[in-house]
């Protein structure tokens, strides 16, 4: 058996960031992004930290609104007000929010043309339709990471554990594409099926997104699987510090996978990009 080829997130991202400059440059556009962060969670401080430094680098504005607490009226009435802001071309509201919002409804509430993670009712059912949309970031990050390293999955069984609306169910209707010549043939599980590694076993490509850390384990797959793993799990190590780790015991896997991404240098990175992308795109068709 040869050795496992690492698709690595780097290479998809920085081609996703060259797009940005270029198409900032050429139609000098301002691309600003509205993002609020609401209550006391350190990953989400650092994702959005992270948006905002590489958001500078591309010249792109990012404009962080955060609060320990605000009533949902409050976020809804924010939300409209920029809606209704030409200078702003993407809001994002960042999870988990608190138990006093409902995320529906402030999903439903981003306007469409605005809704650069592709979550608003109207962009998924365009999705289901295989029409032009945005499309979740996560999900979009498989895809193009797929292409990059020259997966097809047509004619290929691919098996999805987690079936949530960012990842997992996105991921399987996007590869299901007729009009693209996906045409792959998806199974979706998550951490209730029973007799997981029986699904899991069959995958010609396993995609995980279910947040359970090392859930897939070197008896639950096959020989030659390539696995995309978009899992991002905060974990101890033995000496109590904290490291992140995939849905995937990447280690015990590696040798048995004839390509693999690793958590985290993978998935996570080509996200962010495509986040960008989408940004640039969205000031774009509003210059237009």
């Amino acid at each position: 058996m040869t050795e496992p080829i690492i698709l690595k997130g780097k290479p998809v991202a920085d081609l996703n960031k060259k797009y940005c400059l270029q198409l900032i440059e050429e139609n000098q556009l301002s691309p600003h992004l509205y993002v609020f962060l609401i209550g006391e969670d350190p990953a989400s401080e650092y994702y959005v930290g992270n948006i905002k430094k590489q958001g500078k680098k591309l010249n792109i504005q990012v404009t962080i609104e955060k609060y320990n607490q605000i009533s949902e009226d409050e976020l809804c009435n924010k939300i409209i007000a920029l809606n209704n802001d030409n200078d702003v071309h993407g809001i994002m509201v960042q999870k988990p929010l608190p138990k006093n919002i409902n995320p529906a409804k402030i999903e439903s509430l981003i306007s469409p043309d605005k809704d650069v993670d592709g979550f608003h009712p109207l962009n998924t059912g365009l999705m289901l339709q295989e029409k032009e949309c945005f499309l979740p970031c996560t999900a979009q990050a498989i895809l193009e990471t797929m292409d990059f390293y020259n997966i097809n999955p047509n004619k290929k069984h691919i098996v999805v554990v987690g079936r949530s609306n960012v990842v997992g169910k996105p991921i399987a209707n996007l590869l299901l594409y007729k009009a693209k010549n996906r045409s792959a043939t998806v199974t979706i599980c998550h951490s209730q099926t029973p007799e997981l590694s029986v699904f899991t076993k069959q995958a010609d490509v396993l995609i995980t997104a279910v947040g359970v850390a090392n859930l897939i384990k070197p008896e639950m797959i096959k020989n030659n699987v390539i696995i995309l793993d978009a899992g991002m799990n905060e974990i101890l190590t033995v000496d109590n510090k904290t490291t992140y780790t995939g849905d995937v015991n990447y280690e015990l896997c590696f040798n048995k996978c004839f390509a693999i991404t690793p958590v985290p240098g993978g998935i996570g990175s080509v996200t962010t990009s495509i986040l960008f992308k989408n940004i640039c795109n969205s000031a774009k068709m509003k210059k237009k």
